[in-house]
């Protein structure tokens, strides 16, 4: 018998639409209003939430809340590096959170909200470690920001998908058009 790992930690070998792009995963807290600051970056042609970075196969958003699968709440990005470079993908990951708080973000405790990087190639875990390295200068606390491969990456239910966009809790939709900058309501 092979000491295989649980397929949830091979690598994601998903591919983007479109050969010219490229994928990333970044897990920020909740992963809805990371996802619709990331929606209105121009250069970004697709998101999807989901879950990553856990060892349990097809994990549901109530299993992964119990915290016991050790998936990360992330958000993978599909985007066009002629138009929108990774440093700019991560300069808007840097804005959206707090890298210093383990586990946690604002109210969200718990594995699933931890700061993380997860790189599809040597370039971006270059640019990654680089940016952490610049940003820890902004701040007086350690950064826990994690940098990893990314792994296989499972979407979120459909509701989660562009969960501000279409309403949220409250039905009251957020824009994202690209380039919007109206502040982006957590909870809907």
């Amino acid at each position: 018998m092979s000491s295989h790992n649980p397929p949830a930690l091979d690598p994601d070998t998903d591919q983007p639409n479109n050969p010219g792009h490229e994928l990333a995963q970044f897990g920020a807290g909740c992963f809805w209003g990371v996802e619709l600051a990331f929606q209105r970056l121009e250069g970004v042609v697709k998101t999807e939430v989901g879950y990553s970075q856990g060892h349990a196969d097809n994990p549901n958003y109530n299993l992964v809340c119990t915290g016991s699968t050790n998936h990360c709440e992330v958000v993978r990005v599909e985007f066009d590096p002629a138009v929108c470079p990774y440093t700019n993908l991560l300069s808007l990951f840097w804005s959206r959170h707090d890298p210093t708080t383990l586990n946690r973000q604002g109210g969200d405790v718990g594995t699933q909200y931890r700061s993380g990087i997860y790189y599809y190639n040597e370039e971006q875990a270059g640019l990654a470690k680089e940016s952490l390295e610049e940003k820890q200068k902004s701040f007086k606390n350690k950064i826990v920001t994690e940098i990893l491969p990314a792994k296989t990456f499972y979407r979120a239910e459909e509701y989660h998908q562009q969960y501000l966009e279409k309403g949220g809790r409250q039905g009251s939709k957020q824009s994202a058009a690209k380039g919007c900058t109206d502040p982006i309501r957590c909870y809907g």
